[in-house]
């Protein structure tokens, strides 16, 4: 399978709260994807509004506009979107979270070990969780063993001001506005996200968090598998 990735590192998880919010963003630069159905546009990480779960947010299939080509958009069901956890800071994937869309409904399976790791994978066998795929009037989450879910279109939430950063790359950059200008501002993406308590997950790694030695970490990355 063909795959997208991008790279986040969360701390504090399991009994110390996070208090820090990670993302990464992919948009428009990742010419082997860009514009298909296996395109990532951005990841976060981030603790839950009940401080014992932890959310996971995957956007796919960027600069969509309102109206009708945000509503023909579709999730590609031979695309798995798999969310990696790795708890011991080897960059290997320990857990996996996997999503993919069967009809009308996004099911997922996980947290749970995967059969192999690295480039290749396959869906886990255990019983999926699902929820409806929703639609701009007909918004569907699912709850289900403590663990919440979602799929669908959502206004993008990363703020970039592509143009300057042109002008940065090519030197010409005279000054810096406050807060720039929205690029994606008014766009569309298709969203996966899954809320998971912080107890399915095993302990990270202490000692080599940056900012808090004390604090467990875990690196966490997402990535779009295409079946071939």
């Amino acid at each position: 399978m063909k795959k997208s990735k991008l790279f986040a590192v969360i701390g504090g998880i399991g009994a110390v709260a996070l208090s820090v919010f990670l993302m990464s963003s992919d948009h428009i630069d990742a010419p082997a994807v860009a514009g298909t159905t296996a395109d990532i546009t951005d990841f976060y990480a981030f603790q839950g509004e009940n401080n014992g779960n932890l959310v996971f947010a995957a956007n796919v299939q960027g600069l969509l506009t309102p109206g009708v080509p945000t509503e023909q958009a579709a999730f590609d069901e031979t695309v798995l979107i798999e969310i990696n956890i790795d708890n011991d800071n080897d960059l290997k994937e320990d857990l996996v979270i996997q999503a993919i869309k069967r009809g009308d409904s996004m099911y997922f399976f996980g947290p749970s070990a995967p059969a192999m790791t690295g480039l290749e994978s396959t869906i886990a066998t255990s019983t999926p969780r699902t929820v409806k795929i929703s639609t701009k009037d007909d918004v569907q989450i699912a709850e289900k063993d403590g663990m919440k879910f979602f799929a669908g279109p959502r206004e993008d939430p990363f703020f970039f001001d592509f143009n300057k950063f042109n002008e940065v790359l090519a030197g010409t950059a005279t000054g810096f506005n406050n807060p720039g200008d929205d690029t994606f501002k008014g766009t569309n993406v298709l969203s996966i996200v899954v809320e998971v308590p912080k107890s399915m997950l095993p302990g990270g790694v202490v000692g080599v968090n940056p900012f808090v030695a004390s604090t467990p970490i875990y690196n966490v990355w997402v990535e779009a598998k295409r079946k071939i």
